[in-house]
């Protein structure tokens, strides 16, 4: 049987389904054994497979027990089968000895995720059945209390909880650090740290980066930063290589690279070491403040303490070198890359298309675009774009009409932008001195073709693209179309 389990646990299920026919052959299979069956399949989404599993189970005259039927309801409701779950659960109290804790836990926890819960029902239901909650299921609640907003109902289920001599626990705090930091309350995810510090949970690695990715997205200055991460050492969180990256990723997120070079000496200075992280977080801040000098000083610094850079190194490199028009300067760091056995991603792609695209370089673009389709990467709308918006400006509509046909049998949405920058380059087509009116019509009809797709898909126009539009129907004889299409709009605004 530990054979069995140790496949299951290296990921070698057709191994471990031979071993168990084995073991069904000579009557030895049992609820234990299903049960580790069942976790794989559960982990993996493949509840019908589970599913199956325990029917042939039954058929041989074994009788699930509670923990089978648990797993099996867990896992149903993690995979979006609601009533699978229900009918697990009916069947858990026709068949077995009915609902324990955990099991009733599982039930009110997948409910929960659904918005589908009834305090007081859950409650009577427990009552009934002999149950007392536990700190699991106070969490339960706790969290969709706090996903909802309700915060008050959930700082009164604390108090509750010491009702039934529970006490709050790591995942009591994380539920509601999390939950306080995604609605933007600071003060209020401190005061919760405050309360957890009396039962004994200091802060962690995890938790001061929760806090600052709040406090970041408030746009605050780096004093305030700053402060908010010595509050949290002050409340015992461990000055480690972690926290000190979340601190300078965080600085250097913000454009604040002069106070996280300052953090980063005064790392060394603690005789901590930097590793791929911390730089990665520096060059990263060089880039966007486009100080790219500084950026491959930091590179140069990182190769000679013995850091070596990984893929994302080179992509933020690319990236800062295609902000600031440098793109041509690319072709040496793409070679550095692969020497040091790097494989180019979907994202070192999508850096060198857009580069190129923002000086005009249409070769590059189209070479870039068919190395990366090659290699079985799937290019983003924003990528996509660029390379249509090369066609545009290269007056080559019928190929950006192609690449826009692509995009959507590929399962690429177009968005926008893609449709502005067609309907545009459509348009500036038909303006060009002594074309044919039969063309010059051909290409303003697909032109507003294009608009009413997008109109019919919900995209908000450009102002250059309601600017063409104008212009086209502002000619004699357009007047029925203007009106049909000042309508739409107008419907469109009204909703």
């Amino acid at each position: 049987m530990e054979e069995k389990y140790g496949y299951l646990k290296a990921g070698r299920q057709g191994i471990a389904l031979d071993l168990f026919q084995e073991m069904k052959s000579v009557g030895l299979e049992n609820s234990f054994v299903i049960d580790s069956f069942v976790n794989n399949f559960k982990r993996s989404g493949r509840m019908e497979e589970a599913n199956e599993l325990l029917k042939a189970m039954m058929s041989r005259g074994l009788v699930p027990d509670r923990v089978n039927y648990t797993s099996m309801m867990d896992g149903f409701f993690k995979v979006g089968k609601e009533l699978d779950a229900f009918n697990m659960a009916q069947e858990m109290t026709e068949k077995s000895s009915g609902f324990d804790i955990v099991a009733y836990n599982v039930l009110i926890n997948g409910l929960f995720k659904r918005g589908k819960y009834e305090s007081e029902t859950f409650y009577t239901g427990m009552r009934e059945l002999g149950l007392a909650p536990d700190s699991a299921t106070f969490n339960t609640k706790i969290n969709a209390y706090c996903k909802e907003g309700n915060f008050g109902n959930a700082l009164k289920l604390l108090n509750e909880m010491e009702s039934y001599a529970l006490k709050p626990n790591s995942i009591t705090r994380n539920i509601l650090v999390q939950r306080h930091c995604a609605a933007g309350e600071i003060e209020k995810t401190m005061d919760v740290l405050n309360d957890m510090l009396v039962i004994g949970f200091y802060p962690t690695p995890s938790t001061h980066k929760a806090v600052l990715d709040a406090s970041s997205s408030k746009r605050r200055r780096a004093d305030a930063i700053l402060c908010i991460h010595n509050r949290l050492l002050g409340m015992g969180l461990e000055l480690n290589l972690s926290t000190y990256n979340t601190l300078i990723s965080t600085l250097c997120r913000l454009g604040m690279v002069r106070r996280a070079t300052l953090v980063f000496k005064d790392m060394m200075g603690k005789g901590i070491s930097p590793d791929i992280i911390t730089y990665n977080a520096l060059i990263q801040g060089y880039c966007l403040s486009s100080h790219l000098k500084n950026a491959f000083s930091v590179h140069s610094q990182m190769l000679t303490e013995g850091v070596f850079p990984n893929v994302e190194t080179y992509n933020i490199l690319l990236r800062g070198l295609s902000a600031a028009s440098f793109i041509k300067d690319a072709a040496g760091l793409v070679n550095q890359m692969k020497e040091r056995g790097l494989i180019p991603n979907a994202d070192t792609y999508d850096n060198l298309l857009s580069g190129h695209g923002k000086i005009g370089n249409m070769k590059e673009c189209i070479k870039f675009y068919c190395e990366m389709i090659t290699k079985g990467f799937s290019p983003k709308t924003s990528t996509c774009n660029v390379l249509i918006s090369c066609f545009s400006k290269g007056k080559k509509m019928s190929q950006a009409k192609e690449l826009m046909r692509e995009m959507q049998l590929r399962g690429i949405p177009p968005n926008s932008s893609t449709y502005d920058i067609l309907i545009c380059g459509w348009y500036r087509l038909s303006k060009q001195p002594g074309l044919s009116k039969s063309l010059k019509r051909s290409y303003q009809s697909e032109a507003k073709r294009l608009f009413e797709e997008m109109n019919e898909k919900g995209f908000i126009q450009c102002e250059n693209t309601l600017a063409y539009i104008s212009f086209a129907l502002a000619e004699p004889g357009k007047k029925v179309d203007a009106q049909r299409i000042l309508n739409k709009l107008y419907k469109k605004k009204v909703k």
